[in-house]
């Protein structure tokens, strides 16, 4: 279903209509088309400051010139030139005097952004810090940078950031390719941490990053599976789509499209993960992503909820994702250096009404990444978390018109997101470069206003 409201806003006339009557007016977001570029900062104007005894300065400059960024000081003095991105190095922030680095930074140069325009802030880990004022500095960054993102967002604007752990600079570099360009044009307001517990990045590739490689999506039929399926064989991939039986058309559909295989199963039966990896042991020779992405939703009250419905989303939402990898571990399916990215919800993070097993499920993946990534790391094995806001799908699209309305525009950016926008994500995370993230949960959601 289309966003009447974007449409709206998109027309001078009707936009100043819907502003003059308190209305929000979102702007289309400038996506990107097609998978990652060996230089997707190309003819891009970036600032790049540091904010004071910065440690990351010399690959932050190095990672913007080799994406074929233009790498500016600040705008010219006489300020008709523009800017399409800026990037502070805050990793030597130490004290509450410190972050006015951050204004000094920013300040002059926010009335020369570029609709759309991208900031990324970098800073050190808070839990590295040599005392307690450092690391309550290191962690004013986040808020600093989740209030720019809320000043911002009206214009498709986005800011995130990156905490760096000590000498783990090179890992900033996969961050900032994907947070500087359309690739996560509804990723805002977020935080990532890089460290070298996964091993360092030995010459990741830079496009087409997921040649020779398998991945399994779950509920791939079709939404945000069908969309993610896409964005990873636009990548390289070779795409096992998964889904129940009943789904099996439109899922040899999706497997169709990318070039990938269908496998019809119901990922609750008791032999589920048995037949998942001995399909992919023996027809792929291991697998390399696993996207949990299947899941669903009975809501009711809890006074008022059936225990099939409870029984239902925590079989399918959470109990099938432990299960599934429990088997790929035992039988050495998943192999070296893997990816699995389980997808979370912004309803796991801050609750939502009438969703007591759906919350509790998604809040489950959450603590599982966390608890699952130091063992991971031995073999070199990330593992993520996804955690969607309002997404424009089927079922969204059949909630009743205020609710809908609300969902969208309870955000930065008062609009929906797309599946693609989720796929984006995961893919971020399935990629060789993002070898620094584990354990980790990031939303993308357009910095809804619900949660943290």
């Amino acid at each position: 279903m289309s966003d009447y409201l974007i449409r709206l806003a998109g027309n001078p006339v009707t936009r100043r209509a819907i502003g003059a009557v308190g209305l929000p007016t979102p702007g289309e977001l400038a996506r990107a088309d097609g998978p990652y570029a060996e230089r997707p900062l190309e003819g891009k104007r970036v600032l790049l400051a540091d904010a004071g005894n910065a440690s990351a300065m010399s690959v932050l400059r190095d990672g913007l010139e080799k994406a074929g960024a233009e790498v500016v000081a600040s705008p010219n003095s006489d300020g008709e030139s523009r800017l399409d991105a800026a990037v502070v190095d805050a990793s030597g922030v130490k004290a509450p005097a410190d972050l006015a680095g951050l204004w000094q930074s920013l300040n002059p140069v926010m009335r020369s952004m570029n609709q759309n325009a991208r900031f990324l802030v970098v800073t050190a880990i808070p839990e590295e810090a040599a005392d307690p004022v450092a690391a309550a500095t290191r962690r004013a960054v986040e808020g600093f940078t989740r209030s720019l993102g809320k000043e911002i967002g009206s214009r498709g604007a986005t800011a995130n950031m990156v905490y760096v752990g000590e000498g783990a600079e090179e890992h900033v570099i996969w961050p900032l390719r994907f947070f500087l360009t359309g690739h996560s044009a509804y990723v805002d307001g977020q935080p990532v941490r890089v460290n070298n517990d996964a091993g360092k990045p030995d010459n990741p590739p830079l496009s087409r990053v997921l040649d020779g490689r398998t991945a399994l999506v779950t509920g791939a039929a079709r939404g945000i599976g069908a969309a993610t399926a896409e964005r990873l064989a636009a990548e390289g991939a070779h795409v096992v789509c998964l889904d129940i039986p009943a789904a099996e058309a439109a899922l040899k559909a999706t497997a169709d499209k990318v070039g990938g295989s269908a496998l019809a199963v119901d990922i609750t039966a008791e032999d589920a993960p048995q037949k998942i990896a001995a399909f992919l042991k023996q027809e792929r020779g291991g697998v390399d992503v696993v996207v949990h992405n299947a899941g669903v939703t009975r809501d009711k009250k809890l006074a008022n909820m059936p225990q099939h419905y409870w029984d239902m989303v925590m079989s399918i939402n959470f109990e099938a994702v432990t299960r599934i990898d429990a088997e790929l571990d035992k039988t050495g399916t998943l192999n070296e250096g893997g990816r699995v990215i389980c997808l979370s919800s912004i309803g796991g993070i801050a609750g939502n009404l009438g969703q007591t097993n759906y919350g509790a499920s998604k809040a489950g993946l959450i603590g599982y990444v966390q608890a699952r990534a130091p063992e991971l790391a031995k073999r070199g094995v990330t593992i993520n978390a996804v955690a969607p806001g309002f997404i424009e799908t089927d079922m969204t699209a059949a909630m009743p018109f205020v609710i809908r309305e609300g969902g969208r525009r309870m955000n930065s950016m008062s609009q929906g997101g797309q599946p693609i926008d989720v796929a984006e994500l995961i893919c971020f995370f399935s990629a060789p470069g993002a070898a620094g993230i584990s354990g980790q949960t990031v939303r993308v959601c357009g910095q809804s206003l619900i949660g943290a």
